[in-house]
């Protein structure tokens, strides 16, 4: 039987390993994996091969639409008339939503490459059926993320 779990790589884990040898657990029948991180920030422009659901066009085209249609609302007012307004808010709503949109995914992206830690897979085999649930407890009590049983026949 293999028990598989997933663990951020932290303390816990260590005194997890430790339990597990304390138990009759050889390190040989212990795998851990760490996985590695991604080092470089995602792409904030999508090309025809990539696309991760992020886009910079919405906000742009929602600012654009607002400061088009008061442009063309005061334009009545104002000397150059309305059309020109238009096109002048049309500008400004749409470099204005770029700005903030990728201000706001550069920062998103910042935060969360300086939380992210580095994950562990970690691998028991067992023989003894009995022993399964005692590695489950274990692992569960130092903070398993998710953890499932394979049984190889």
């Amino acid at each position: 039987m293999y028990i598989i779990a997933s663990f951020d790589y932290s303390a816990s884990l260590e005194v997890a390993l430790t339990e597990l040898m304390e138990n009759d657990i050889s390190q040989s029948d212990i795998l851990a994996l760490p996985l590695d991180k991604l080092t470089e920030a995602p792409r904030l422009f999508d090309s025809i091969h990539y696309a991760d659901g992020t886009s910079l066009v919405d906000m742009a085209g929602i600012l654009g639409c607002i400061f088009m249609l008061l442009g063309s609302i005061y334009g009545f007012i104002l000397e150059w008339g309305p059309i020109i307004w238009a096109l002048i808010g049309l500008a400004i709503g749409l470099v204005s939503g770029f700005l903030i949109k990728w201000l706001f995914l550069k920062t998103k992206y910042k935060r969360s490459f300086s939380k992210s830690k580095t994950e562990v897979f970690l691998i028991v085999y067992t023989k003894e059926m009995t022993k399964v649930q005692k590695i489950k407890e274990i692992l569960w009590q130092h903070n398993a993320h998710g953890l499932t049983v394979y049984s190889c026949h």
